[in-house]
């Protein structure tokens, strides 16, 4: 994929993201520029509901701005300081979830009740309620992220990290339906939560390039229609 490509791809997430309410005004996103120690990250005052690829600038893992003319997000730390310890990550999203953020203000557990709910894995909740808005806290979320894909963040969101930007994408959004379910279910009663065996199941099925394109084909066929 090319640099313009790639930052078209991030920008795409963004709206999509936003519209879906996985995200909101202040959410960021960003992407390892391959072969380097840079990534591509939507600005800080970029209009999350209307960004183009335009409002995606490159920044080194010091936030030190190498392409664009805007400042990137104050919480750019999540982002360098996961990447500087997971040569694996390819893309990084902070999201200000809807559902999902009920679960860890409310300090209720976040279960696996869904099938795509197989592939977040174990999801840690960061116990501080506070901006990322420095070196030494975002060292403290991407040691507490450690190997996994997810990490809630006391009511604040969630910092999700995968191999790329539609990985990011889809686990965001399988991430805020299995919130959204959960909670449901339970105003009828105590929902049934996925064993072990069944998580492992479900996702050596489901977790497959064609199906997580589908998750972004759908979102992405909604943004084009808008």
């Amino acid at each position: 994929m090319s640099h313009v490509e790639l930052k078209q791809n991030l920008a795409d997430a963004i709206k999509m993201m936003e519209r879906a309410r996985i995200t909101d005004f202040s959410g960021h996103m960003s992407a390892r520029v391959p072969g380097t120690n840079h990534l591509l990250i939507n600005s800080s005052k970029s209009i999350r509901s209307t960004l183009t690829a335009d409002d995606i600038v490159t920044i080194d893992l010091d936030g030190r701005l190498i392409e664009g003319v805007d400042a990137p997000p104050m919480e750019f730390h999540v982002h360098s300081e996961i990447y500087r310890r997971r040569p694996d990550v390819q893309a990084v999203a902070h999201v200000h979830a809807l559902w999902s953020t009920f679960f860890s203000m409310a300090g209720v557990p976040l279960r696996p009740v869904t099938p795509q709910s197989s592939m977040l894995g174990e999801m840690p909740v960061f116990p501080k309620p506070t901006s990322i808005n420095n070196k030494p806290i975002g060292e403290e979320v991407a040691e507490m992220l450690g190997g996994r894909r997810i990490i809630l963040l006391r009511s604040h969101g969630a910092v999700i990290a995968a191999e790329g930007v539609i990985e990011v994408f889809a686990l965001a959004v399988y991430l805020e339906e299995n919130a959204y379910r959960q909670y449901m279910a339970r105003q009828l009663g105590e929902p049934y939560v996925l064993s072990a065996e069944e998580r492992q199941l479900m996702a050596q099925n489901l977790w497959k390039p064609s199906l997580l394109k589908k998750t972004w084909d759908y979102h992405y066929a909604n943004l084009r229609r808008n």
